[in-house]
């Protein structure tokens, strides 16, 4: 059997969003910070869930900076931590449950495990499409994701953008190894269908059925049918029963018998020899020996 379409698109999806949401959440950019004064101009600040990286003109990068802002203490960064951890242990799962539903190394997929694995994995694209959403809208707000004052500008990094990405991919690839528990709930109702073809089930008007009484018709037309000559009741009933013993043997034709005696002309001349019997004429009506 063909592996199904949703399926080979939804192992092709599941893996790449979790690439993406994995480098999202350990890569520090999710705010890109810059204009800070007295500092060079290209100097720039990425800020992400676990670290935070100094950059200048794209040639010296710095990682574990002090957090003088107290950014790291910020409700949207430890939510995010959380939630995105779960996504990603969801998404592993998910993608286990799916190696064993898909076919690999059997004749016929499961639909039912590839099913329940398009749940989790949609559920694990939810759970990493929350805190993205949430941390891009207070991006700005600097009582809630603490930043410096202006003329520092704060901007959205590559990391905001990869999750963004991985979450999109993770619904659609669980959507889609969702849909294999189609065939399985049309084999689940097709077999409860088999099991109890005479449950008493409250009939519905479409299969209500009405015997409306014969009209009476002229026997030339109650006993002419598509074309044929029916039996009358009476004939239709005697005819129809089975007939029931074996066949008995019918006895053999009687042979013709003759009642004129035809040796009657034959004894008169009996007194004659018997030399001449086959030379004289023979004056009986009937045929003599000598005829036959």
């Amino acid at each position: 059997m063909q592996t199904p379409v949703v399926m080979t698109l939804g192992m092709v999806l599941a893996p790449i969003g979790l690439l993406l949401n994995l480098t999202g959440t350990l890569a520090p950019g999710w705010r890109l910070v810059k204009g800070f004064l007295n500092q060079p101009v290209d100097v720039v600040l990425y800020q992400g869930l676990w670290d935070m990286c100094r950059e200048q003109s794209s040639r010296e990068r710095a990682c574990g900076q002090t957090d003088e802002w107290g950014y790291f203490a910020a409700e949207p960064v430890l939510v995010a931590r959380g939630l995105m951890v779960t996504s990603l242990a969801a998404t592993a799962l998910g993608l286990l449950l799916a190696s064993l539903g898909v076919r690999c190394w059997r004749e016929e997929p499961h639909f039912l495990l590839a099913g329940v694995s398009g749940i989790v994995l949609f559920i694990a694209g939810l759970l990493s499409l929350i805190p993205v959403s949430w941390y891009n809208h207070f991006l700005a707000d600097r009582s809630v994701l603490p930043a410096p004052d202006s003329p520092v500008t704060v901007e959205v990094s590559y990391s905001l953008v990869l999750g963004y990405l991985g979450s999109c991919l993770l619904l659609l690839g669980g959507c889609s190894l969702a849909l294999s528990l189609a065939p399985w709930c049309e084999e689940r109702c097709q077999r409860c269908g088999k099991a109890s073809p005479g449950s008493s089930r409250r009939p519905s008007i479409s299969t209500v059925r009405v015997d409306w009484p014969e009209p009476a018709l002229a026997p030339a037309i109650k006993y002419y049918s598509d074309g044929q000559h029916q039996p009358r009741p009476a004939e239709r009933g005697a005819a129809g029963k089975p007939k029931v013993g074996f066949p008995m043997p019918r006895p053999p034709p009687k042979a013709y018998a003759n009642p004129v005696d035809v040796l009657d002309g034959e004894t008169a001349a009996g007194s004659q020899g018997a030399s001449s019997r086959s030379t004289r004429p023979c004056h009986s009506a009937l045929p003599c020996d000598s005829d036959l």
